[in-house]
């Protein structure tokens, strides 16, 4: 007979592991946004173009997450964990040699497809070592997502300008050591789900309990207000990891090499931030942490672009510590909206942030093509100031 309440510890030996292949996972999304420099010289890509390829990663990689979702919550799947690697492993062969704009594409689809079956079931295996530490525990296994993000500029500097291209085939022993911590985490995933069941119907029954009377109406206007905060978030970060090494390129005259360092800054800054984000959301509640977050990060993305170089360094450190704060809070806090639907709540956000970042790679790389660069990285700095639209959200059953 199975038990009808979820462990309550907060399991940090199984966070830390799935946190792990997270990065891995991530770091194989990175090889692609590091190659773009790469690629654009040795297959003269345009603008639009890379546009393209970081819109074939992102959509692949979101607009499955929520369908993987909905039918993980129905029937929770532990297998779809290694399978995804191994999708991802074959798209770094690929994208070693492929030789073509249109061949770097289905390589791409194959990192996409890996990365949106693996993060529903990983959020899952999340809520299962959480106890009642939700925001902590997301937070620990969206660190791992950002770092392995944070790591594009340093593989673009030290792997790819050196290596160029054939460079992505060491992306291949990434999947394969995520695949190895997955064969430990598998099994006590397994456990978890024989011993508790899908948290579908646990979640139900606390949240019912706590939240009787929240109207329907409520729930759609909320979800409403944070996708489309995700929308702005997302579409600011695309054009920052992105474009913005174009852009120092040429408004500063930096190298290739040089360009990177603020966005490996921004990123980095971005892993510090998405921790201490999901610390502070459990004591001071997600709703404060979502509106610091995306409102708080505004007054230094209208600044960035009107900098003088030795001043860019330190506002996009703060830029993406803030930006980023509120990006696990953000998961959380859908799925208290949407009890007992955790994977579906998941691949929402983080799909529909990836899906959205796409559409923004795309549709910035052709305002850069008419506008010029310059313009759309000061046009897009605005983007941030929807965040401000937090306040509008519900309060969280911790306020």
């Amino acid at each position: 007979m199975r038990s009808t309440t979820v462990q309550t510890g907060t399991l940090y030996a199984i966070l830390f592991a799935i946190s792990s292949v997270h990065m891995l996972n991530d770091t194989m999304q990175a090889v692609v946004s590091a190659l773009f420099p790469i690629l654009q010289k040795s297959l003269l890509l345009s603008y639009g173009q890379i546009g393209w390829i970081a819109f074939t990663l992102n959509m692949t990689s979101s607009v499955m997450q929520p369908l993987v979702g909905f039918f993980s919550d129905k029937r929770p799947s532990p297998w779809m964990l290694p399978v995804g690697m191994g999708m991802s492993l074959l798209g770094m062969a690929g994208l070693a040699y492929a030789p073509s704009f249109w061949l770097v594409l289905l390589a791409v689809v194959f990192v996409g497809i890996g990365s949106a079956v693996f993060h529903p079931e990983g959020s899952r295996v999340v809520f299962f070592a959480a106890g009642g530490r939700r925001a902590l525990a997301q937070s620990i296994y969206q660190v791992g997502g950002n770092t392995g993000s944070s790591l594009a500029p340093l593989m673009t500097i030290f792997i790819f300008v050196p290596l160029g291209q054939k460079g992505a085939v060491w992306g291949t022993l990434l999947a394969a050591a995520a695949i190895l911590v997955l064969l430990r985490v598998v099994p006590w995933y397994k456990q978890q789900l024989a011993l508790y069941g899908k948290p579908v119907k646990r979640a139900v029954s606390k949240v019912m309990n706590e939240d009787a009377k929240r109207e329907r109406s409520v729930i759609v206007m909320a979800l409403s207000i944070l996708v489309l905060l995700v929308f702005a978030r997302s579409w600011y970060v695309s054009g920052i990891s992105t474009f913005y090494q174009f852009y120092v390129e040429t408004s500063y005259g930096l190298s290739v090499k040089a360009a990177q360092v603020p966005i490996f800054l921004f990123m980095a800054a971005g892993v510090i931030g998405t921790f201490f984000g999901g610390v502070m959301a459990d004591k001071i509640g997600r709703k404060k942490m979502i509106l610091f977050s995306i409102g708080g990060s505004a007054p230094f993305a209208l600044l960035l672009p009107h900098m003088p170089l030795g001043w860019v360094y330190p506002i996009i450190f703060i830029l993406g510590f803030i930006i980023m704060s509120g990006f696990s809070v953000s998961v959380v806090y859908a799925q208290e909206l949407l009890p007992g639907k955790v994977g579906m709540a998941s691949g929402l956000i983080t799909g529909f942030a990836f899906g959205m970042g796409a559409l923004g790679a795309v549709v910035l790389g052709k305002l850069a093509e008419v506008w010029g660069l310059a313009d759309v990285m000061t046009y897009s700095s605005i983007l941030p100031l929807i965040g401000l639209l937090s306040i509008l959200l519900p309060p969280d059953r911790r306020e």
